[in-house]
């Protein structure tokens, strides 16, 4: 069994590489604060999106996109929240929340996992070719 830890990191680390090559600056991962965690920090232009990356190796349970309910959106946006307002250059901005989703093969899952390459996991070896990605934008 894969530890569902590693497939969110894993996920995560695809995720920011996503956003990377679609023009968005990372500005935090796993930023955490006394009211929860936020994925991703990214800044494109004007706009800062506030990310949370959901990754599944199947749907059994749902697609992973379902996981967002109510009570992790009012997490996600008390935690965002913080961030700007500890973050004064930036409340000029525009803000959204997202979610990217993510399907992964079970296989290429368990390759990263048993070769511990997580951290280092959106190099070549591993591109967004091997994951289904679903990017939800204005997802609240």
């Amino acid at each position: 069994m894969i530890d569902s830890k590693a497939v969110g990191e894993l996920g995560e680390n695809i995720a920011a590489r996503y956003l990377a090559n679609s023009g968005y600056a990372i500005l935090e991962k796993n930023y955490t604060c006394k009211f929860g965690e936020i994925d991703i920090i990214a800044k494109k232009g004007m706009v800062i999106a506030f990310v949370e990356v959901k990754t599944r190796t199947n749907i059994s349970y749902g697609y992973p996109e379902e996981a967002v309910n109510k009570y992790k959106i009012k997490k996600i946006k008390n935690t965002a929240n913080f961030f700007i307002v500890n973050n004064k250059p930036l409340q000029d901005f525009n803000f959204r929340f997202d979610v990217i989703s993510i399907i992964a093969d079970k296989k290429i899952v368990e390759n990263a996992v048993n070769a511990n390459k997580i951290k280092n996991s959106v190099g070549k070896k591993f591109c967004s070719a091997d994951f289904n990605f679903k990017h939800i934008k204005d997802a609240f």
